[in-house]
């Protein structure tokens, strides 16, 4: 078996693959974004982050790692963000790094999106899966997180 050419059945299966995973993502987004006016990845990612990760504010250093973004991406977005009250940064003291910390807005702003989004998981991946599929993703999941 050749590694460096992609065979027609290995082909389709990776094309299957992507827009299967593409085709939930766009729905849950879609779903986040009708109903609530937030991005599913940033506003929603960056906003939950606080709040899970850092009971309402975090470095702006640990969302990026987080988040796994460029630095420049999340400053634009967190700029995006703060024009709608959503959150707000401010220096630290040590003079070392930027807090971002959510408004009282963004927090109702996640707090109301959560069922939303769980709902939307649930209905376009958790509800289409068997017990014998949730077994297989989280094994190859477990195998490719071992590879990096």
């Amino acid at each position: 078996m050749d590694k460096n050419e992609l065979n027609e059945e290995e082909m389709q299966l990776w094309y299957m693959w992507k827009n299967t995973f593409k085709k939930i993502m766009d729905r849950v987004v879609k779903e986040m974004s009708e109903k609530t006016g937030l991005s599913e990845e940033g506003d929603f990612g960056v906003l939950v982050r606080l709040v899970d990760l850092g009971n309402g504010e975090l470095r702006q250093q640990e969302l990026v790692e987080s988040m796994e973004w460029t630095k420049s991406r999340l400053s634009h977005h967190l700029t995006r963000m703060e024009q709608r009250g959503l959150v707000l940064r401010k220096p630290l003291d040590t003079g070392n790094g930027v807090q971002v910390i959510i408004t009282s807005s963004g927090k109702s702003a996640v707090d109301a999106s959560r069922p939303i989004y769980a709902k939307a998981v649930h209905k376009h991946f958790l509800d289409q899966l068997t017990d014998q599929d949730i077994e297989l993703i989280t094994k190859l999941a477990e195998r490719v997180d071992k590879m990096s």
